[in-house]
């Protein structure tokens, strides 16, 4: 982590500091901390309890945990209900993507940079106090007097609970001359780490500010339409009957206009319906399945890809995914839904899974780095790193190499990523195209992250192949 300036909690702002990095440092001081489990007197319904809660998430992602896998394992220690989760993922969330305002803020108030937990708890309070909607979520004060709370409840941060009021009742005191201050630092204005902000300007010169800004808003609560089970007017009358109110962003997709709880989703349990992002749902049409063919979805997990396709079609689906685990969540998906397909925990760039018979359609949704998807996953972008794109884009186009010679002649292969970047997506397809002499067929292409009335979706790449007869 950079080095503070030195500045005095009731100075005024005097310099601008250096833009503020995050990197995996501290991590042997901290990890003791985060596997510890505290006896605290905090009321789990609490804000203070969710405030050290999300702090301790925001902070295993600074060592490189994603912050999914840091929520799940704050839960486990913690005996959390589920509206104290709830509140514990959203302030998370929030943290993560105003990361880098927060951290600008706190360079310019702390007299040195606080402890890993520490600084991850004032980020978390930081960004409850600068939402960027008008409604923010909790009153100012209340704020800072449940962070103090939190911090006198932890034996890592109750040391520090007079520095945690003093820089907090400081920003309340000069919140315009601070924010100013930070905001001169593109990567507190934009909240990426400086190469992907260049990154971005580089790929998309005329887009890159919708890109960035699109990436720091909260995704929607998109639905797919079982085909099998429902229709789309059926279904918006359901919603309507629930006095919900959605709007239809795609053929099969349903955009709700407030987030619910899938256990609250009219039909979900009885599979009326699935949770996909709308662009994602463009992937099952475009592979143009008919019934009775032989389907490969590689790199399946969770499933949404693999069930769209058999909602749409009588197909023989084979889902495959190196990561067992991950593996299982399409099975539970398929179930739902009363589907079938066989599942087979295996890797994609490898052949020894294989019995030899070639496959119709293949849908290769392979690795990337997710540069796409970070409304829904804002950790991503502080857990990247600018050599990941190399690496990555060279994996996937072992695995999409590997799984051409599985395809049929006459058989289309789709290749999908979640990547803003050229490099995993248009020149990983042009190469593609060029070393196996494939036929590139209509697809959408790049879709830049969007929202909107008329379309909500990630940031995805289409590109559509047909193997020579």
């Amino acid at each position: 982590m950079n080095k503070r300036p030195t500045l005095s909690l009731k100075s005024p702002v005097k310099s601008k500091p250096a833009a503020p990095k995050l990197r995996a440092s501290h991590a042997r001081d901290l990890k003791p901390a985060l596997q510890t489990s505290f006896q605290t007197n905090l009321k789990p319904d609490s804000l203070a309890f969710s405030l050290i809660g999300a702090a301790s998430a925001v902070a295993q992602v600074k060592t490189g945990t994603n912050l999914p896998q840091a929520l799940a394992q704050v839960w486990a220690r913690q005996d959390a209900t589920p509206q104290a989760r709830g509140a514990m993922q959203d302030i998370a969330y929030r943290a993560m993507r105003q990361l880098g305002q927060s951290e600008a803020l706190i360079a310019l108030m702390a007299p040195k940079a606080p402890e890993p937990l520490v600084g991850a708890l004032l980020s978390c309070a930081l960004a409850l106090m600068t939402a960027p909607d008008d409604t923010p979520p909790y009153e100012e004060f209340t704020v800072v007097d449940q962070t103090v709370t939190a911090a006198d409840a932890h034996p890592d941060t109750a040391r520090a609970k007079g520095m945690v009021n003093a820089v907090l009742r400081r920003f309340l005191r000069e919140r315009k001359a601070l924010l100013d201050a930070a905001l001169l630092q593109p990567v507190a204005k934009w909240n990426y780490p400086q190469w992907w902000i260049d990154a971005v300007k580089s790929a998309w010169p005329q887009d890159w500010q919708g890109v960035l800004a699109t990436g720091n808003t909260a995704p929607p609560l998109t639905l797919r339409i079982n085909a099998r089970k429902t229709t789309m007017e059926q279904y918006l009358a359901k919603l309507a009957d629930a006095g919900m109110a959605a709007t239809q962003i795609g053929p099969y997709a349903v955009r709700l206009a407030k987030p619910v709880g899938v256990q609250l989703i009219p039909g979900f349990a009885e599979g009326l319906v699935s949770v996909q992002d709308a662009g994602a749902q463009l992937a099952a049409p475009l592979l143009d399945v008919k019934d009775g063919m032989r389907v490969l979805d590689a790199c399946a997990a969770p499933g949404g890809k693999t069930c769209h396709i058999l909602e749409l079609a009588d197909a023989q689906v084979i889902a495959l995914d190196a990561d067992a685990k991950r593996l299982a969540r399409v099975g539970e998906n398929l179930e739902r839904l009363q589907l079938q397909a066989t599942l087979k925990p295996a890797d994609a760039q490898n052949n020894d899974w294989w019995d030899g018979q070639q496959f119709d359609r293949i849908l290769a949704d392979v690795p990337c780095t997710a540069s796409g998807i970070v409304r829904r996953h804002p950790d991503i972008r502080w857990l990247r790193r600018k050599g990941d794109t190399l690496q990555l884009a060279t994996l996937s186009g072992k695995i999409l190499d590997n799984l051409w010679q599985m395809l049929a002649p006459g058989g289309k292969l789709l290749f999908v990523t979640c990547s803003l970047w050229p490099q995993e997506s248009e020149a990983q397809a042009a190469a593609f195209a060029v070393r196996n002499k494939a036929v590139r067929l209509d697809a959408p292409g790049q879709l830049l992250p969007a929202g909107g009335s008329g379309q909500d979706h990630d940031g995805l790449f289409y590109a559509l192949f047909e193997k020579n007869a």
